[in-house]
């Protein structure tokens, strides 16, 4: 992730003089930025101009709000986008005055060529309409149904994750490197590491794929483990966070950037739902990739690549999570979703998801501008993402991008970072057993009985699957009542429905959107004979 306090010129020099892999004089370099960062970049190179500039309004960058949750205390402010071309030898003094002025990781995205860059701006540019923004992107991606129905799959999953493992991982990747930046050493072998240990989680399970992404600009290969769909393989589910560590004040071979909390805590929740996944033998409907990205701090390079080779191939992922940093507990709630340069949908699935499963959990929302993170490489791309944070931004880590970003120094036990891994794990089964396939087929059972008047009887539990509906209806004779509920038995003053008329011609129905227990109450208002008729989509 990224930073932003006046930044000295001893701290700049010494930014480039530390450099481990310094660029050619005069190569050149794309890259797009905020307003607040251009700001930067005119700082260190006065006359600084943008080639394209664009103004994104706050109806776009409102389109990641969450209807229920109050919308970020700070002013909402439209701002632009800037394209520029510079030396790539200046990207680091950039990146080290974002991190320490703005408090920021990130705040550029580099493009592969002013097309790409271009292409980016125009995305987000506010002379573009909301409906041919939603056009374009609904044609690179299908729109999942975000219903939430796989609670016996995902609760018993959720008591097996333990904060114990996250910490483990942060720990290996934190201790066993100096750094792992995108240039040195301690980042390629890092990558390797991680590849193996994912290979072998994986236990020769012939659905799951480890693979590294090589780039073509860097040492630092970014790690992917697939597990590939059942039925729907060709949706696609991604969860990441970045690999790569950056010290603020410039990153040799040996400096110190452990990077616990930035972003080994990320890497290592999403080790924790990946390896519970396969502890139960899980297998999606959908094809859930799980992402370690390299280069997030130095303009989102790693992920970028990635996003643009799966737009190319026009790849139909259905919803990217980004987990960057889920180790610190800096403010009030527990986990903060930023609003902007997010999807609205998508994030409020998420949130409803923390409600379902994690309900003792306070959820928050907040900003941190273009290009925090990697999900800003699939949103300009046209994919949906969410982007969960440990804490609002004026409560970061302030440890982060320097020799003091450790374990001791973030949340020791883990346990802030279960609960992003937890809410990780019930967006990928969420999704990952979602889809298109037949029709479901409702399911209708029959019962036959008679009653004396004021006789009840109950019938149930009927295992609903979410998404359908629960239908009761009777025939028969005399004057017999029905009432239905979701989760208990039902009673003549406590019901989800009912229908009491003057016959034994009866129906009524509830909608369920959750898995559930259905029942049922029969009463004979006055004596008579029925057949009761449920049907349900069963689970």
């Amino acid at each position: 992730m990224q930073r932003k306090n006046a930044l000295s010129a001893l701290a700049l020099a010494a930014s480039l003089f530390c450099l481990s892999v310094p660029a050619q004089a005069g190569d050149k370099v794309w890259i797009s930025l905020g307003d607040g960062a251009f700001a930067e970049l005119q700082k260190l190179q006065p006359g600084a101009r943008a080639t394209a500039s664009v103004a994104v309004s706050e109806a776009q960058l409102r389109r990641g709000d969450i209807a229920g949750l109050a919308t970020p205390s700070a002013a909402l402010k439209a701002e632009k986008l800037h394209l520029v071309q510079l030396d790539e030898d200046l990207l680091p003094a950039l990146s080290s005055a974002l991190h320490e002025n703005q408090h920021r990781c990130g705040g550029y995205m580099h493009h592969a060529s002013e097309r790409d860059g271009r292409r980016a701006l125009d995305l987000h540019s506010a002379s573009r309409s909301n409906a041919r923004i939603l056009t374009e992107r609904s044609t690179l991606a299908t729109r999942p149904s975000y219903v939430i129905d796989q609670q016996t799959v995902v609760n018993p999953m959720l008591s097996q994750m333990q904060a114990s493992n996250i910490v483990q991982t942060i720990s290996d990747l934190s201790n066993n490197y100096s750094n792992r930046y995108y240039q040195t050493s301690g980042g390629v072998n890092a990558s390797d590491w991680l590849k193996n240990k994912w290979l072998t989680m994986a236990n020769g399970r012939t659905d799951i794929t480890v693979e590294q992404f090589t780039h073509s600009g860097w040492k630092q290969k970014s790690v992917i483990a697939t597990i590939k769909g059942t039925d729907n393989g060709s949706e696609i589910v991604v969860l990441g966070g970045h690999l790569d560590s950056i010290n603020q004040s410039g990153t040799s071979e040996t400096t110190r950037a452990p990077g616990a909390d930035d972003d080994a805590s990320g890497v290592a929740s999403l080790t924790e739902i990946y390896r519970t996944l396969l502890a139960n033998n899980y297998k999606p409907r959908r094809t859930i990739k799980f992402m370690a990205y390299a280069a997030e701090e130095v303009g989102l390079r790693g992920s970028a690549e990635i996003a643009n080779s799966f737009s190319a191939a026009g790849a139909n992922v259905v919803g990217v999570m980004q987990l960057d940093m889920t180790n610190y507990k800096g403010s009030a709630s527990d986990i903060y979703i930023f609003t902007d340069y997010t999807d609205s949908a998508q994030n409020t699935f998420v949130t409803n998801l923390i409600k379902t499963y994690l309900p003792t959990l306070a959820v928050g929302t907040d900003r941190c501008g273009y290009a925090c993170s990697d999900h800003a490489s699939w949103n300009a791309k046209g994919y949906a993402t969410t982007m969960p944070f440990e804490s609002s931004m004026s409560g970061d880590n302030k440890n982060i991008h320097t020799a003091y970003d450790t374990l001791a120094n973030s949340d020791s036990t883990g346990a802030h970072s279960l609960k992003f891994a937890r809410m990780g794990l019930a967006y990928a089964v969420e999704l990952g057993s979602d889809g298109p396939t037949t029709t479901p087929t409702d399911k209708t059972e029959t019962f036959s009985g008679s009653l004396s008047t004021g006789q009840t009887k109950s019938y149930g539990p009927f295992k609903v699957k979410g998404g359908g509906s629960f239908k009761l209806s009777t025939t028969g004779t005399g004057d017999i009542d029905i009432y239905g509920k979701l989760g208990a038995v039902p009673t003549t003053s406590s019901y989800g429905c009912k229908s009491d008329g003057s016959t034994a011609t009866e129906s009524c129905t509830i909608n369920v959107t959750t898995n559930s227990d259905g029942y049922v109450l029969v009463k004979g208002y006055t004596a008579g004979s029925y057949t009761l008729t449920v049907t349900y989509r069963p689970q």
